[in-house]
């Protein structure tokens, strides 16, 4: 191992609800032990601990989840994260365990394999309180939720009224998100690079609302004009916050880009292809 990366500095993160991490945590912990400088190890998702430690490289354990969990507690001090892959997907969590291993010093110090992918700030306010702030890695998704009339949504772009949708809600999502609930949703896919924010009108009750791509350095004004008693944003699909009549979502750029260490054997566009079949010929019987 190159000097370099013996004075990496690296903190080890692992799933604690999927079954089989922590003893593999461990295996890698020793491992890693004489190849870089081990700052810390956890079971869970405490960013923070790893931003204290001075973490150069943080190892995630899980899935994706797990992976953008990490990313979001991290705030504003983003820190390079690798994905070991324990999910089912794998999108984001590009390295098996033995990819790790085998790619170990590369994924430590090659610059070049760090992508700076946009992460969004997502504030939610009632009359001029602040009932949520925070980062959204992939999306933050308005549901209209019970009892699942159709809601009602005033959306602003910089100050101007943009349109209004009717129908079960709207996703804003990152370039990174676009392969998540968007792309579910009948959205675009956008190659994570891409400097841009996605809005995906979800069943609109319409026969004009779609997608749009738009700057990701404008700021997004979303007003709850009529809304059900269970709408709710909800962010990366793990934080939600209940809605009212006249609540505010605000979604801009975060200042701070999250970083995703590209595992070294694979091309770019290899997950789209080989995890969603992207393009691929449908093979009939």
């Amino acid at each position: 191992m190159s000097t370099h990366a013996m004075t990496t500095r690296v903190f080890f993160f692992g799933n604690p609800y999927k079954d089989g991490v922590e003893p593999i945590l461990e295996d890698l912990v020793k491992f890693a032990s004489p190849r870089c400088k081990v700052v810390g190890c956890e079971m869970g998702f405490d960013g923070p601990a790893a931003i204290k430690a001075k973490a150069d490289r943080i190892v995630v354990l899980g899935g994706d989840g797990t992976l953008i969990g990490v990313a979001r507690s991290l705030g504003l001090d983003q820190v390079p994260l690798v994905g070991v892959n324990f999910g089912k997907l794998g999108f984001l969590a590009e390295f098996t365990l033995d990819e790790l291993k085998h790619s170990f010093e590369a994924a430590l110090c090659e610059d070049k394999l760090v992508c700076h992918r946009t992460a969004l700030q997502v504030t939610v306010t009632r009359n001029g309180d602040v009932r949520h702030a925070g980062l959204a890695i992939n999306d933050c998704v308005i549901q209209a939720g019970p009892p699942f009339r159709m809601i009602s949504l005033d959306v602003a772009i910089n100050n101007e009224h943009l349109t209004s949708v009717r129908g079960d809600g709207l996703i804003v999502c990152t370039p990174s998100g676009s392969t998540a609930h968007n792309l579910s949703a009948g959205g675009p896919i956008l190659q994570p690079g891409v400097d841009a924010i996605v809005l995906t009108p979800l069943n609109p009750h319409s026969l004009t609302h779609k997608p749009l791509v738009i700057e990701r350095e404008f700021v997004i004004d979303i007003l709850a004009s009529e809304v059900n008693e269970g709408s709710t944003a909800i962010i990366d699909g793990q934080v939600s916050c209940a809605l009212a009549p006249g609540d505010r979502t605000t979604v801009r750029r975060s200042p701070a880009d999250y970083l995703l260490v590209r595992n070294p054997r694979y091309a770019r566009w290899h997950k789209l292809v080989t995890k969603l079949y992207w393009g691929q010929s449908v093979k009939l019987d």
